[in-house]
């Protein structure tokens, strides 16, 4: 456990003698700890083999010289839809991001890359890649994990990858100008707004969460870990046994802070619905009503990003 802000530390890790084999006693185990960590914190850190060592430092390494590109060509990437393309994210001064849907797929991360670099970057666009498809499939991983933590049947399975068919992955700087460089910046609070989260920083911390006695809280990541954030859809699918936990970011230090962040969604149409298994009458009423993505999206462009949204929209 990370003493300071209480999150659970799950280790994956064969290197621990850990065996995620599906149906495994330590699968059952490891699913049971995963349930207990997103009903209590709504998070935890992971250790795990999946996204190797070396493979987290070429990232940051190639992040690094993408955001030293010259402002210009920083520009040329727009993406689509909200916060997509190179951006300033509402409530997170003195950041930049590039937000890429889908790279996951060679040819997003190869146009991409090609953009940025036109006599072209391939060793960029493979770490990308790379690092975008195993954060996908570790993603994945774990809400097979939260099924089996409840005990659902296997056809919930499938539910839950729906909950995971599309991904945006977000590179993010963050820099205090010189003139706040003694002092502390904080980012607005929020809670993810799609299934769940995959975040990788650097060398500088800055991740901070809410707990339940209503103080922030550091996160102190072992190396080479990330965390897992469960997200307003998984929180809505599991009918509020899981809760997605305000997080924020808070910027000191006169160094850069550079992260990596995975969100799985769900794609626009699917629809997002408790199983009836984890609805029990007076003990488990059903806290919201069913939705489309898309539904949840739209009413976010009129109400805001604030606290209770989701109770707002799909509230019972």
């Amino acid at each position: 456990m990370d003493i300071e802000s209480g999150l659970p530390i799950l280790d994956f890790r064969k290197s621990s003698g850990v065996t995620l084999e599906e149906g495994s006693e330590g699968w059952k185990e490891m699913s049971k700890k995963v349930r207990e960590a997103f009903e209590g914190h709504g998070a935890f850190l992971l250790r795990c083999d999946e996204i190797p060592n070396e493979l987290q430092k070429e990232m940051f390494t190639y992040m690094k010289s993408l955001f030293d590109l010259p402002e210009e060509t920083k520009l040329k990437y727009t993406g689509t839809g909200n916060y997509r393309g190179y951006n300033k994210l509402p409530g997170l001064p003195h950041s930049h991001s590039f937000s890429i849907d889908d790279a996951f797929k060679s040819d997003t991360t190869q146009k991409f890359t090609n953009l940025m670099w036109p006599e072209g970057n391939p060793t960029f666009s493979e770490t990308l890649l790379s690092f975008s498809s195993k954060a996908r499939d570790l993603n994945s991983l774990i809400l097979k994990m939260a099924v089996e933590g409840f005990g659902l049947s296997e056809k919930y399975i499938s539910e839950v990858e729906e909950l995971n068919s599309s991904a945006n992955s977000r590179m993010t700087k963050y820099q205090l100008p010189e003139q706040n460089k003694d002092s502390a910046i904080t980012c607005v609070p929020h809670t993810d707004k799609g299934t769940i989260t995959l975040l990788c920083e650097g060398e500088v911390p800055g991740l901070q969460v809410l707990q339940k006695s209503g103080n922030w809280a550091d996160v102190n990541f072992p190396p080479n870990s990330f965390i897992v954030i469960v997200g307003d859809m998984l929180q809505a699918w599991s009918n509020g046994r899981f809760k997605a936990p305000m997080h924020r970011v808070v910027l000191r230090g006169n160094k850069d802070r550079f992260v990596f962040i995975l969100f799985s969604v769900p794609k626009k149409e699917t629809v997002v619905k408790a199983p009836s298994e984890l609805i029990d009458g007076e003990d488990q009423p059903p806290r919201y009503k069913s939705f489309t993505f898309a539904e949840f999206m739209d009413f976010l462009k009129i109400y805001g990003t604030k606290e209770g949204e989701l109770e707002e929209f799909a509230g019972l």
